[in-house]
């Protein structure tokens, strides 16, 4: 006896959003350095000018002194970052929706992620200086403050504001942390030697400040390790110790491929750079991670 095979006609319910998984959404470091757009050509440079000492006048009519500015720069290399992807007609009618601006907001992320691979390889990267870029600086062990065996803790944090202090650098211009959920964690275990310690640190762990000790907390989990896996280098820094140079900020293109059937493409590109302004304006912190 024949049958009607009536699961032929069953459909399939699909979801009719696209959820997008967990990952750093866009740039956490890009409004905490100096940055700079609108920059053509390959390179850029940053022109600084060093610090002078005035001369006390002890007599009545003397030659005015003339007091020599010394000017420095620093050199940028800019480099282009690109995300593209397909959408088949077919694709689009089998989902039932049209993903095209999930794909733009996922390239957002993912470019905005390659910021921040580039600022945090500027705070320990040689600095190209001089007029034409023919020297580097690197970033003095006076600005390091070691790992040891021990995570994320206040001492670490009092060293890295003593580096500031002693410096001069301006306490008018924001000071910044990196720092992985990690750290987080060691900060809140290790400070339990005040209350007052104690209840800051809690209150940055569960959001409510972002504040500790006169820097702003950013949590950022692609902060690269140092000689060893084991130690984490969480960058400390003003926002103008660190530039941000950029040739074309991110930008997104929709249009059909006539040489891919006619699929959409979503392309996004930018072209950015970065490096360090002044040493003494950045301090590696080492934390132990076991």
């Amino acid at each position: 006896m024949a049958t009607n095979d009536i699961t032929t006609a069953f459909v399939q319910q699909y979801g009719r959003n696209i959820d997008i998984l967990s990952q750093q959404r866009g740039s956490v470091l890009r409004n905490c350095v100096k940055v700079r757009p609108g920059v053509v050509g390959r390179t850029a440079y940053f022109d600084q000018l060093d610090a002078t000492a005035a001369v006390q006048k002890t007599v009545r009519n003397t030659d005015t002194p003339l007091i020599k500015s010394v000017h420095k720069r620093r050199q940028v290399t800019l480099y282009d970052w690109v995300w593209a992807d397909l959408l088949d007609k077919e694709d689009q009618l089998k989902m039932l929706i049209d993903p095209t601006s999930d794909y733009v907001m996922n390239a957002a992320y993912a470019l905005g992620r390659a910021i921040d691979d580039t600022i945090i390889a500027a705070f320990w990267a040689d600095a190209v200086t001089g007029q034409e870029g023919a020297s580097t600086e690197t970033l003095p062990y006076a600005q390091i403050v070691t790992a040891g065996t021990t995570g994320l803790g206040l001492v670490k944090l009092l060293n890295a504001k003593k580096i500031f202090d002693n410096a001069d650098v301006d306490p008018n211009v924001q000071r910044h942390i990196a720092i992985t959920g990690t750290q987080l964690a060691d900060l809140l275990n290790t400070t339990e030697i005040k209350d007052a310690d104690y209840n800051s640190v809690k209150a940055l762990v569960n959001g409510e400040v972002n504040t500790f000790l006169g820097f702003n907390f950013h949590l950022c989990n692609r902060l690269t390790t140092g000689s060893t896996a084991t130690i984490r280098l969480c960058p400390a820094w003003a926002t103008d110790g660190v530039a941000l140079a950029i040739a074309k900020d991110l930008t997104h293109r929709i249009e059909e491929r006539s040489d891919k059937n006619y699929a959409t493409q979503v392309f996004s590109s930018m072209g950015i750079g970065a490096t360090r302004l002044e040493e003494a304006k950045v301090v590696q912190i080492g934390a132990y991670i076991g």
